[in-house]
């Protein structure tokens, strides 16, 4: 029986989704695809789960598209949600990419389409897509720009040469360096910081951040209101309130 090409487990409000093809680096193909896709899924549609972990199993975070598969005809996209089912419609609860190894082409392609970034020591970042003439398309020239400083994502895009991640988090691409073998354990702690907040305050949150680079500046107060409105008026920011006069944990409803 085949191995699955991914695998999620829940735990603490945490979804830890895996790539599960280490004797191929990860490689996409239209599997591991479709099981992403399907782990967003689950993520955004369960209650008791609040943020997700997304990482590679093995040796390194993924190489990328598998060109074997995509030369027999499988396609490593989704209908909807693009290469690895994650790189055009991230799920709407906060993702966090847990690098071990490298994260090269269609896979720091999917790292960049998380909301935050853990990688250990030493591994290797970067689209070398040029050396072979071809276009990290992605999402890696659309959104490395808007992650770190413009010039830096113009060589790494022209040269192909990788970056470290100790430079990654120098410039403000990684989040947080774990020593080698710990990501996914740096990557939970972080989780757990974001899990213990209000879940439709982080859905909000993470919706602003995102959307409003593209709003007008007649139009950020008015549309900023319009998402954070409903938040404001919800039984959980009573909750939060309410707890934080008592002193205790608040306890989320998600409404």
């Amino acid at each position: 029986m085949a191995e699955e090409a991914v695998l999620t487990e829940a735990d603490g409000g945490v979804l830890l989704i895996t790539l599960n093809r280490p004797d191929a680096r990860n490689a996409i193909n239209a599997a591991l695809a479709a099981g992403v896709a399907a782990a967003l899924d689950r993520l955004d549609g369960d209650d008791e789960i609040k943020v997700g972990i997304l990482t590679g199993a093995g040796r390194g975070f993924s190489a990328g598209m598998d060109l074997k598969a995509f030369v027999a005809g499988e396609s490593p996209h989704v209908e909807g949600r693009g290469l690895a089912g994650i790189t055009q419609a991230p799920p709407r609860k906060p993702i966090i990419a847990a690098i071990e190894g490298f994260a090269v082409a269609g896979g720091l392609e999917i790292a960049l389409a998380c909301d935050l970034i853990v990688a250990a020591r030493g591994a290797k970042l970067g689209i070398p897509e040029a050396k072979r003439s071809l276009v990290a398309a992605a999402g890696g020239l659309l959104r490395l720009p808007r992650r770190m400083p413009y010039h830096l994502a113009m060589e790494m895009a022209l040269t192909g040469d990788p970056i470290s991640a100790e430079r990654g988090a120098e410039v403000g691409l990684v989040n947080r360096l774990a020593e080698p073998g710990e990501a996914v354990a740096v990557a939970r702690d972080l989780a757990a910081a974001i899990a213990a907040n209000g879940p439709l305050a982080l859905e909000a949150s993470k919706r602003i951040l995102l959307e409003a680079p593209g709003w007008s500046e007649d139009e950020l107060w008015q549309r900023q209101g319009e998402i954070v409105g409903p938040v404001l008026g919800a039984e959980d920011a009573r909750e939060g309130a309410t707890a934080f006069a008592e002193k205790r944990d608040p306890v989320w409803k998600g409404r």
